[in-house]
């Protein structure tokens, strides 16, 4: 076997590593993300640590410590990055906010940007009436991170059963926050999920009210009916065009 040959197995085995590697698939990108932010309003200071745009943990800088994103999550490793190691970052951060509103105020005046939230509300089980569930209210694009969020039945305000989560980062340099209202849907009720942006108090309302969906049974047999019925009328029709071949070869 001449050089020829050696050069021929070594470009084909070559391809089959190239063709074998497109036909794996590439391996899912993650993204791993600290998001510091600091402001003017409520809460004056915000640390959050995010997978793939889902928050794992919020930094509550009052009480210098982790919490994860709901109460039943689990708790903040205690071996990895401890809080006292955050002062440099957070008082850096609000530094810079102070020279900079310093700056901005007295030489060059910028236009603000505010993001209009935009609610979506849903059940996290599927709906069955009069058994207990949780409403959800999704708001996103908020910007600055200073809105409150409110629940509503029927017009009157509802505390009870509710969960605010902090806040989200997520890629277009926007937030998104969740709240969650145990409740039990019954027919005829109005539930509002009310989100108020506080520098200007604007607030933005959206309504959910249960349907009670058709039982499956019930679904099957109209199904069932509404087959026969054009079964029947399939039949008429053919019946008639037969007739009417019919009369066509008498005549």
């Amino acid at each position: 076997m001449g050089a020829a040959g050696g050069c021929g197995a070594l470009l084909g085995a070559l391809l089959g590593v190239a063709l074998a590697a497109a036909a794996t698939p590439e391996p899912p990108v993650h993204s791993l993300a600290e998001v510091l932010f600091c402001q003017p309003d409520v809460p004056l200071l915000g640390l959050a640590l995010t997978f793939d745009d889902e928050q794992l943990f919020w930094f509550d800088a009052p009480s210098s410590r982790w919490q994860p994103r709901l109460p039943d999550f689990p708790a903040w490793p205690e071996a990895t990055e401890p809080p006292s190691e955050l002062v440099h970052d957070t008082t850096l951060c609000q530094d810079l906010l102070e020279l900079l509103t310093v700056y901005a105020t007295q030489h060059m005046p910028m236009p603000e940007a505010k993001g209009i939230p935009v609610a979506n509300v849903f059940l996290k089980r599927p709906l069955e009436l009069g058994r207990p569930n949780t409403l959800v209210c999704m708001v996103g694009n908020i910007f600055p991170p200073a809105v409150t969020i409110g629940w509503q039945r029927d017009g009157v305000p509802v505390t009870e059963g509710v969960t605010n989560t902090t806040y989200t980062p997520v890629e277009d340099l926007g937030f998104v926050r969740f709240s969650y209202l145990e409740m039990t849907p019954r027919a005829g009720d109005i539930y509002s999920c009310i989100v108020t942006r506080e520098r200007d108090n604007t607030s933005v309302l959206t309504y959910w009210v249960p349907q009670d969906p058709v039982p499956s049974d019930v679904l099957a047999t109209a199904l069932c009916g509404a087959a026969m019925a054009l079964g029947i009328l399939l039949a008429l029709v053919g019946l008639v065009l037969l007739a009417a071949t019919h009369r066509h070869r008498r005549g």
